[in-house]
């Protein structure tokens, strides 16, 4: 799953374009990523004998990707559980830079549309949409952003239904010739990382069950959440496709009626610039840790009185100003979205966790298990290759 949920609207464009097959990734993707899921977080565990009771329970020895990373790096090469560290940290930066990009490139086409009668070019629509964010520069604690994590919730919940309510209202029009057996290839391809990098949420599982009182009910709880997931973005996505067709753009709001449009924008631009600080936090507190080792970094602990030291604020500036380049330089929201997916949606999601999976608990897996994970990080490297050579293919086309 998304970080918050906006780039489902991406979605019915990603079935357009990968007609009926689309619909059996949609599906595919949400229980692949529930398995690698429960698997990562599976390799945070040891089994533990009892010589007393001579019985064998699992003893929590991990508690971060990171942690888990270094495991497996262990007596591979003296230097390779530094190397692997850093890979992970580069590979959540990028992904979150790539989502910091994506908010912005949707605030910055929403806020030229609203403003087309006054024509303004869309680097100065950048540039106000970029004002708005300036403020996550400063910020030293959470519970802000999780109250915009609510807010988000909310205008996500609210943008849904009137798309659906929309739908539905046009029933007596759909029409199942939207959908192809037939597709290109570049484009499914594309596609397919556009649906992977909506599953997206292994990086933060590891904490996330870290954090539960009852921690056996963990993979009941990714289970119903993706399967919820699955429901609502196949179900949003079909109908989206029934009513427009190939008409579908890659926000999905462009296709509304110009009296509901500007109301619909309104709440996705708000929600864009309140999603922004999530990704953006959470990079930072990366970068800093990685990189300003001294500096005093925000905490639990101190969270109110801290300050954004001058080291630090040139770290975020730098991350603020990466975005914005991105953004401007990548015009189209798809093949972003598609080349974030393939590279580190398809490593942090597919291709890594069944690694982790096959060298920690290799002795422990069933020949099913172990065939399972090979054919999943195997689907994954090829995604990944294919994905990144079509959307790079694809950017260079629209530059």
């Amino acid at each position: 799953m998304d970080l918050s949920g906006i780039f489902v609207l991406g979605l019915p464009f990603a079935l357009v374009q990968s007609g009926y097959m689309g619909l059996v990734i949609l599906v595919l993707s949400a229980w692949v990523c529930n398995h690698t899921g429960r698997i990562l977080v599976d390799c945070l565990y040891e089994e533990e004998h009892s010589k007393e009771s001579d019985t064998v329970s699992k003893v929590r020895v991990r508690h971060s990707y990171q942690d888990i990373m270094d495991a497996c790096c262990k007596g591979l090469w003296p230097y390779w559980s530094v190397v692997g560290g850093w890979l992970i940290n580069v590979a959540q930066v990028i992904e979150l830079l790539m989502t910091c990009t994506l908010y912005l490139l949707v605030s910055t086409t929403l806020l030229c549309d609203s403003l087309s009668a006054v024509a303004l070019p869309r680097s100065a629509c950048s540039l106000v949409s970029l004002m708005f964010l300036l403020p996550c520069l400063l910020l030293t604690d959470l519970r802000p952003v999780s109250t915009l994590s609510l807010l988000c919730s909310l205008a996500h919940v609210l943008i849904s239904m009137l798309v659906i309510l929309y739908c539905l209202s046009c029933a007596s029009n759909w029409s199942w010739a939207s959908l192809s057996l037939s597709v290109d290839p570049e484009d499914f391809i594309v596609s397919v990382g556009v649906i992977i990098f909506s599953y997206t949420s292994q990086i933060f599982l590891p904490p996330l069950e870290g954090s539960m009182e009852n921690k056996q009910q963990f993979d009941t709880m990714l289970g119903w959440t993706h399967g919820v997931a699955c429901i609502m973005k196949t179900t949003f996505s079909l109908l989206a496709v029934l009513t427009w067709g190939p008409k579908t753009s890659e926000v999905i709001t462009d296709n509304l009626p110009p009296s509901l449009r500007p109301i619909v924008n309104l709440c996705l631009l708000a929600k864009a610039l309140l999603s922004y600080p999530l990704p953006f936090y959470s990079a930072a507190e990366i970068l800093q840790t990685c990189l300003l080792r001294d500096a005093p970094l925000s905490s639990s602990s101190k969270q109110s009185s801290q300050r954004v030291t001058g080291p630090a604020l040139m770290v975020r500036g730098a991350l603020v100003v990466s975005s914005y380049l991105l953004s401007m330089l990548v015009p189209r929201f798809s093949l972003l979205m598609g080349l974030t997916g393939s590279v580190t949606g398809a490593a942090m999601t597919l291709i890594l966790p069944c690694l982790f999976h096959l060298k920690l608990q290799w002795e422990r897996l069933t020949v099913q298990d172990r065939l399972i994970d090979v054919a999943i990080l195997s689907l994954g490297l090829l995604c990944s290759v294919a994905g990144v050579i079509c959307s790079l293919k694809g950017l260079l086309r629209d530059l």
